[in-house]
C-alpha cells in the first residue's frame, strides 16, 4: 500500500493548475516511450512540463502519480516496491521528480521498465549523476535537457508575441533583417537588460520582488544539500565552492591558473578541478576549454556563471564583461559546441569566432577572418559582422 502522505500529496499536486506557458521542450518530446527522463537546473521547470504533460494525458487521476524523491516521506522507501503496488492498482503514469535523491534510482527504473507496463517520467538536477545513470539504462531511458529561459522564451511569456526560433547560420546571415522586424514590435534591449536580471528561471513569474531570494535558495539548496549529499563533500568545504562562484562573478573572465585560484580558495588544483566539475554539472557554472582537439589539451579553462542572473545575486558589482560572456554562452551551448578562442573570445562548432563587447567594439580585430563577428551589447539593430548581443538569445 502507498503511504497516505504520499498519495495526499500525489492529489493535491495533480489537482493544481499548470502554466499556460508551454516551453519548448514539451513539443519537442516522444511521450510514446515507455521511460523519459528530464534533467535541468533546479527551477528551469522539469516539474511544470511533467505535469503539463499529465494534464493533458487524460487520464484520470487514479492512473496518475507524482513522487517528489526529495519529500521527507519518501525517506526509507523503495521506488521499486512503490512502482510495483501503483501498477497493480491500476496505475498507468508515474512521475518521478528529483529523482537523483533516491538511491540506487538506476537500477529501480530498470526494474521498473522490465517489469511493468507503465510510462514513467523522471526528472534529476544533477548532470552527472543522471549521465552515469543513462549509460546504466542504455536501449530503454530516453533524455533530455532543459536549459533555462532562452530571451527568446522570456519575450514571448512578457509580451505573447510569439518569435521564431532562429537557427545559428540564419542569424549571421540575416541578422539584420530578423532585427529591424522585431523592433517594429518591441524594445527588444529593454527586455534584453530585464531578462538578463530576472528572466533565466520560469519562477520569477511568482514574484520579481522574492526572485532574488529564491534564486539565491536555489544555488544554496544546489551546493549545501544536492552537491554534498551526492558526491559526499565535507560541509565544512561548502564555503570553497561558493567562494569560487564569488570570484567568477566579480572579476573579468577568467582564464584559470592553477596556483593562483587554488591559492585563493585554499584548497589544492584536484580538489578545486572536482569541485568545478561538480558544480559545472549542477549548471552553476561553465567550465570552457580553449579552442578543440590536441590543441585544447595545454590549454586552461575558462570559467563562467552559467546565466546573467546569477550575478545579481552572487555579487554586489558584476563584471560587465563576465556578463555578457556569460549569457552569449548560455544562449549557444544548448545546441552548439562552444570553446574560448585566442582570436576572439569564442569559437563556436569549431567554425565561426565570436568576440563579445560593447557597441563602440570595432571589427579590426576579426577583418581578416572570414568566420568571424562581434556580438555586441546595446546595439539594437546590426551590420554586417556586427550583431546585436541581444539576438542571440533566439535560438532555442
Amino acid at each position: 500500500m502507498i503511504n497516505d502522505i504520499l498519495r495526499q500529496t500525489s492529489n493535491f499536486i495533480l489537482a493544481r493548475s499548470v502554466p499556460s506557458y508551454r516551453r519548448f521542450l514539451l513539443d519537442k518530446m516522444d511521450f510514446s516511450d515507455r521511460l523519459i527522463g528530464i534533467r535541468g537546473a533546479r527551477g528551469s521547470g522539469k516539474t511544470t512540463i511533467m505535469l503539463q504533460y499529465a494534464h493533458s494525458s487524460q487520464l484520470s487521476p487514479t492512473k496518475i502519480l507524482y513522487l517528489s524523491c526529495d519529500h521527507p516521506a519518501m525517506a526509507g522507501e523503495d521506488l521499486l516496491t512503490l512502482a510495483q503496488t501503483f501498477y497493480q492498482e491500476g496505475g498507468k503514469l508515474l512521475l518521478l521528480d528529483e529523482i537523483h535523491k533516491s538511491k540506487d534510482f538506476g537500477s529501480a527504473l530498470k526494474a521498473i521498465y522490465d517489469a511493468f507496463d507503465l510510462q514513467v517520467i523522471f526528472s534529476g538536477s544533477s548532470a552527472l549523476q543522471l549521465t552515469k545513470m543513462s549509460a546504466d539504462l542504455s536501449r530503454r531511458a530516453v533524455m533530455f535537457h532543459l536549459p533555462i529561459l532562452s530571451l527568446r522564451e522570456y519575450i514571448e511569456i512578457e509580451t505573447g508575441l510569439n518569435l521564431p526560433v532562429i537557427p545559428l547560420q540564419s542569424l549571421l546571415q540575416s541578422h539584420q533583417e530578423v532585427a529591424f522586424e522585431i523592433t517594429q514590435k518591441i524594445r527588444p534591449i529593454e527586455y534584453f537588460r530585464r531578462y538578463c536580471e530576472t528572466g533565466a528561471y520560469p519562477f520569477y513569474q511568482e514574484s520579481l520582488e522574492n526572485y532574488p531570494l529564491k534564486l539565491l535558495e536555489v544555488i544554496n539548496h544546489t551546493i549545501d544539500v544536492d552537491l554534498t549529499s551526492l558526491f559526499h563533500i565535507d560541509s565544512n568545504k561548502l564555503d570553497k565552492l561558493k567562494k569560487i562562484l564569488y570570484m567568477v562573478c566579480s572579476t573579468p573572465p577568467v582564464e584559470l591558473n592553477k596556483a593562483k585560484i587554488s591559492s585563493a580558495v585554499g584548497t589544492s588544483w584536484p580538489t578545486l578541478a572536482k569541485y568545478i566539475e561538480l558544480m559545472q554539472s549542477a549548471d552553476l557554472l561553465y567550465s570552457l576549454r580553449g579552442g578543440s582537439g590536441m590543441r585544447a589539451v595545454n590549454k586552461p579553462d575558462k570559467l563562467l556563471l552559467n546565466n546573467p542572473n546569477l550575478f545579481q545575486v552572487l555579487c554586489a558589482n558584476p563584471n560587465t564583461g563576465s556578463l555578457r560572456e556569460s549569457f552569449f554562452v548560455s544562449q549557444l551551448s544548448y545546441q552548439h559546441q562552444v570553446h574560448y578562442h585566442d582570436q576572439g573570445d569564442f569559437l563556436v562548432n569549431d567554425q565561426y569566432i565570436f568576440e563579445v563587447s560593447g557597441a563602440q567594439k570595432k571589427t579590426t580585430q576579426i577583418q581578416h577572418q572570414d568566420q568571424a563577428f562581434l556580438a555586441l551589447d546595446d546595439l539594437e539593430v546590426g551590420h554586417k559582422k556586427r550583431i546585436p548581443l541581444w539576438l542571440f538569445g533566439l535560438l532555442y
